[in-house]
């Protein structure tokens, strides 16, 4: 009888074990199929049965969350939200998080580790830590003054405090409230079914995932190749550039908007947007320095995160002397988006020295401890602080007198450069309007703001600089704003 009784023993001791291994094999090896199974609600009811952290500007949130009272409780709700939509993104219930919203989800959602003082405790107890906050480097009224002056064109508005890096303004316009796509049920379907059909794009980050040619305010970079690479000496001389200038190898000749452009001074041609200048400028500084500025300046960055990503600015290192004559005036294959030509207006205003631009100033607690701050963004040395200087007098000079003067601001003194971008099939669709600048108060020691501004409509005629008559005065209400002007 005892054999038998061991035996039961034995038998029940080898299905306990079986049990135990599978449990151990269900809860380390399979726990992860089970927890992305699509039919396992239990994390999604996690996830929204708390209030998600907020998003700041200027110390006030411009997020919030609307208990519904049903199973996933609480939906995200946006203040200003087509102002702040490039920022912020959405959060979504049905089709998840994009831009601050996505890049700070673990803070905002409250998994982050660091967001509890026991996190060992956390992972015990599977408790979710209340959702933290992130409060960003916008300036408010720089972000309404960019947004107010697009005025529902399509464009887009990038601003950087050169001196560390801050984004003080990001604005698309047409933009969109990211409301409409927090919850889950048919109007949220048709929203993202009617926002994804527009033409108008309205969910497109044009200030930082739209490239454009750059038109003339990429000549900012080649002017800094040819004063660092010593093709200019001195920018008063005349630059035995011919007007109009064959491009080399073929017989195309470029020509310029402005007259007096043959032979002109690099301060002249700087001043009116000559292309034949920095055409030929471009061939003399060649490719391999020219693509080494513009590489400096941030362009063919494929890593830069603000802390989303960026689309990369692009300058083609592998062309031939007529093709870098055409690049070397923003046209071609030469890609930039407004946040890249920020950083060019910024690195001028900064003596030559680029800081990373950044979006996040700090993570906190709900109750407002610190978790985390912006981190290191180093500088480098974009160009000789000589070049600096120089291209900060030509910038002076076209909003003074060339073709940037609807950017000047009493009390401030305002550096900048107009562009027009041609584009679409033999350049027939609307050029699109730039305009680049940095200002400094009179009373500051160094510039306060660095813009980018492009409007695609832009409703200049063809023959005028319209990136002076569009793009310049918005790009104006933002440094008036940035400076308290």
């Amino acid at each position: 009888m005892a054999r038998y009784i061991r035996h039961a023993c034995a038998f029940c001791a080898l299905l306990l074990a079986a049990l135990l291994v599978n449990a151990a094999r269900v809860q380390l090896v399979q726990s992860r199929v089970y927890d992305d199974n699509p039919a396992n609600r239990r994390a999604t009811i996690a996830r929204y049965q708390q209030p998600r952290g907020d998003i700041l500007v200027g110390g006030e949130p411009v997020t919030g969350s609307v208990d519904t009272g049903e199973q996933l409780r609480y939906e995200r709700a946006y203040r200003d939200g087509p102002l702040y939509a490039p920022v912020t993104g959405f959060a979504s219930q049905t089709y998840g998080t994009a831009f601050l919203e996505h890049a700070a989800d673990g803070v905002l959602s409250g998994t982050d580790p660091m967001l509890s003082p026991l996190p060992l405790w956390n992972d015990v107890t599977r408790k979710r830590s209340p959702g933290g906050d992130v409060v960003t480097t916008l300036h408010r009224k720089a972000q309404e003054a960019a947004y107010r002056g697009l005025a529902g064109r399509k464009g887009a508005v990038a601003a950087i405090e050169p001196a560390t890096g801050r984004i003080l303004a990001l604005v698309t316009s047409p933009s969109y409230d990211p409301s409409a796509l927090s919850g889950n049920g048919e109007a949220v379907a048709s929203a993202w079914a009617r926002l994804n059909h527009d033409p108008e794009k309205p969910m497109l980050n044009r200030a930082v995932r739209q490239t454009y040619p750059p038109g003339s305010t990429f000549k900012v970079v080649t002017a800094a190749a040819a004063l660092d690479a010593g093709v200019v000496a001195d920018p008063d001389a005349p630059t035995s550039s011919p007007d109009p200038y064959r491009l080399p190898g073929t017989t195309t000749r470029l020509t310029n908007e402005a007259d007096g452009c043959g032979n002109a001074s690099l301060r002249t041609a700087f001043e009116w947007s000559c292309n034949t200048v920095f055409a030929k400028l471009g061939v003399d500084v060649g490719v391999r320095d020219m693509a080494a500025m513009a590489g400096a300046f941030g362009f063919n960055d494929t890593g830069l995160r603000v802390p989303f990503s960026v689309s990369p600015s692009t300058f083609d290192r592998h062309v031939d002397k007529a093709q870098l004559a055409l690049s070397s005036i923003g046209q071609y294959n030469t890609r930039a988006t407004p946040l890249q030509m920020a950083m060019v207006a910024a690195a001028v205003a900064g003596d030559g020295r680029l800081r990373s631009p950044y979006l996040v100033e700090r993570t906190t607690r709900r109750g407002g401890e610190t978790v985390a701050g912006p981190g290191a963004h180093p500088a480098r040395q974009v160009m000789r602080p000589s070049t600096a200087t120089r291209l900060k007098e030509l910038m002076t000079d076209v909003v003074e007198k060339g073709t940037g003067t609807r950017a000047a601001i009493p009390g401030a003194t305002v550096g900048g450069k107009t562009g027009t971008a041609q584009h679409g099939v033999g350049n027939s669709g609307v050029p699109y309007a730039w305009f680049v600048s940095w200002a400094q108060a009179d009373a500051a020691m160094e510039p306060g703001v660095a813009v980018a501004v492009v409007v695609e409509d832009a409703s200049a005629n063809r023959g005028e600089i319209s990136g002076g008559g569009d793009a310049a005065p918005i790009a104006q209400e933002v440094m008036r704003a940035v400076l308290g002007l």
